[in-house]
């Protein structure tokens, strides 16, 4: 007969010492904790490392209307971190509000609130600071003395009189030194710099009109003066190399203004470390805006390349709500689907011009192909719809899409063109330079595989497949548009099991998607079926389609699952209906390849987003060759 024991529990729930379940000894009472560490457990929200300390000052500097901002750091701002300011300064009888828990002059009321106009508005930073280092403001107002206030380990000194010009500094020294734990956290001296290097370069890509300067360690390591052109700005502190790969995005509608440099395709990276939002000149991190930018390269990227951009987004106070996070690195839109949509439109327009726009050291004008919506409407804020859109191009045979080239030359890839003298070039090469057509004139094929031109540059080689696929699949994404987006239904509904937020995505976005062309309809309390779907893609696996769009649409309230099937459709059918390599072309097929690419929109990259010309350099030609020595 078997012992018996304690009754056995389905799950045995550890009880030792180290356990997180582990049993208190005895319950204790509820009590208020001491301001001191309440203040200690607020800036662990607000100053994570000095980094954070610097954008909290930085904030308070812009905000009192400051025009030269100077920052000084010591061993990456452990030792100290300063912020001198030209702005308004604070009276000496509001120095000891200013480092007090919750007191602003920049918020009264929950009105003020939903309209914040500054950049700072929680009154927390100062009184953080004051816990876990030791802190010391100077400051003066216009027509007042200067006043300086000390606190540390949040007790405050007397106010005392100082010399100093108008503005205010403020100096952080030994942070975190009384809390070892939270001290062990931070990285190097040297990391800590960094960061604090990319607080000031993000302050100033923001703010054009004010000059920063940062000190490290006794050595000036930035600088910028202030400009009224914030595109100079941009570029300045990104670099030349970001800038000579950068088109300029400028795009107003309705109250929404976006501005900014986005990266040819060609310069994208591996890595999204060129990736910088504002909004109402704050720095955030919003994955709809991310989202929105990443659709509009969708067609010119190779692999999973990431784009570069820097781009201000300008909109009214109310229709954003910037106290969604501690940080206030993150926002939340009122209309987040227009926004999202004027996003990518703007970025699209930057991209899609003919590429003879762009040549490297010509700005020639050059009359884009009309650009007419990838699908029908979508549910827009007014602000959005009252956008004038331009008209799509005529309706024309989807076949005559696979058409090698333009109608210039109908006949000329049908047949094998007669050898023509190598360098023959027609006669319209020797007009006037100012008249020469950007990417210049045939001289040559190479292996059959790539044409060579000369303009005025020197020499252009062009991937004549990779040139010929992007100029047959664009015209079939405007022949698709101007034909429009037909909904078939299904025979057969296909039903599938969704989850909560799948449900949800479809009730609330039910207008949305019929607009695409999928009718999507409960049929259960979870479970939902797809009733019709796009003619084009019907015959696909409709119900991943679905989950994908719904996905996306509760995500980021906007879906491009339809145009991405659509365009791998349409891509493959170009790439079939493409000149081939290997094909012999004459001269006047070659230039008509040309003449076609200046005239296409995204004809720098083929469908796969590999690059489909290359402009060399007389410069470069004349090095080859060691001319001028």
């Amino acid at each position: 007969m078997l012992a018996e024991g304690p009754p056995e529990t389905s799950a045995q729930v550890p009880t030792g010492a180290s356990s997180p379940y582990a049993a208190s000894p005895r319950p204790t009472p509820i009590r208020a904790l001491p301001d001191t560490l309440i203040s200690q457990i607020a800036a662990g929200e607000v100053v994570e490392r000095p980094a954070s300390a610097l954008r909290e000052l930085l904030d308070n500097a812009l905000d009192a209307g400051a025009t030269r901002i100077t920052v000084r750091l010591q061993r990456g701002g452990l030792d100290l971190l300063a912020v001198e300011d030209n702005g308004c300064g604070i009276a000496p009888d509001e120095l000891p509000l200013a480092v007090a828990r919750h007191a602003t002059s920049k918020i009264a009321s929950l009105h003020d609130l939903e309209q914040a106009h500054s950049l700072g508005f929680r009154g927390e930073a100062l009184a953080s600071m004051a816990a876990v280092a030791e802190l010391e403001i100077v400051s003066r107002r216009a027509g007042q003395t200067a006043a300086c206030l000390r606190a540390a380990g949040g007790r405050l000194q007397p106010v005392a009189p100082a010399a100093a010009d108008f503005g205010t500094s403020v100096s952080l020294r030994r942070l975190f030194h009384d809390i070892p734990a939270r001290r062990s956290f931070l990285k190097s001296p040297a990391t800590e710099g960094g960061w604090c290097q990319e607080m000031v370069r993000r302050a100033a890509l923001a703010h054009p009109q004010v000059g920063f300067t940062l000190w490290q360690d006794g050595r000036q390591s930035l600088h910028w003066g202030a400009t009224a052109d914030p595109l100079a700005r941009l570029r300045e502190v990104l670099g030349k190399a970001f800038a000579a790969d950068a088109l300029e995005v400028r795009f107003d509608v309705g109250p929404l203004s976006l501005l900014g440099l986005v990266c040819r395709p060609t310069a994208a990276r591996a890595r999204a470390d060129v990736q910088q939002w504002f909004v109402n000149r704050r720095w955030v991190r919003d994955r709809m805006l991310a989202h929105a930018v990443r659709a509009a390269y969708a067609d010119v990227l190779h692999g999973s390349l990431q784009p570069q951009y820097a781009l201000l987004l300008g909109l009214p106070p109310e229709r954003v709500d910037v106290n969604v996070h501690p940080a206030k690195s993150e926002v939340r839109f009122r209309e987040s689907q227009a926004v999202h949509q004027a996003v990518r439109q703007a970025v699209q327009q930057a991209l899609a011009p003919a590429l003879g726009a762009r040549t490297a050291g010509a700005e020639p004008a050059i009359e884009p192909a009309a650009a007419a919506p990838t699908l029908p409407a979508r549910a827009q804020a007014p602000w959005l719809r009252a956008r004038a859109q331009q008209d799509a191009l005529p309706l024309h045979s989807l076949m005559r899409s696979y058409e090698p080239l333009a109608e210039a030359a109908p006949q000329a890839l049908r047949e094998p063109a007669a050898p023509q003298a190598a360098g023959a070039v027609p006669q319209t090469a020797a007009s006037a330079s100012d008249a020469e057509p950007p990417l210049g004139h045939a001289i040559a094929q190479l292996h059959d595989i790539y044409i060579l031109a000369q303009n005025r540059h020197g020499l252009v080689v062009v991937d004549m497949h990779a040139a010929h696929e992007r100029i047959v699949y664009e015209r079939l994404k405007r022949e698709w548009d101007a034909r429009g987006l037909a909904s078939q239904p299904l025979l057969i509904p296909a039903g599938f099991a969704a989850d909560a937020r799948e449900m949800g995505s479809a009730e609330e976005h039910a207008e949305q998607l019929a607009r695409l062309g999928l009718e999507i309809a409960a049929t259960g309390p979870s479970s939902l079926a797809v009733r019709a779907a796009p003619a084009l893609l019907a015959r696909g696996d409709v119900v991943r389609l679905a989950r994908e769009v719904l996905a996306e649409l509760a995500e980021v309230g906007d879906s491009r699952q339809l145009e991405h099937r659509r365009d791998r459709l349409l891509a493959t059918m170009a790439c079939h209906g493409a000149v081939r390599a290997g094909r012999r072309l004459d001269v006047t097929e070659m230039n008509a390849v040309l003449r076609d690419m200046e005239r296409t929109e995204r004809s720098d990259q083929c469908n796969h987003g590999r690059p489909t010309w290359r402009q060399i350099g007389l410069d470069e030609l004349d090095a080859l060759f060691l001319r001028g020595r």
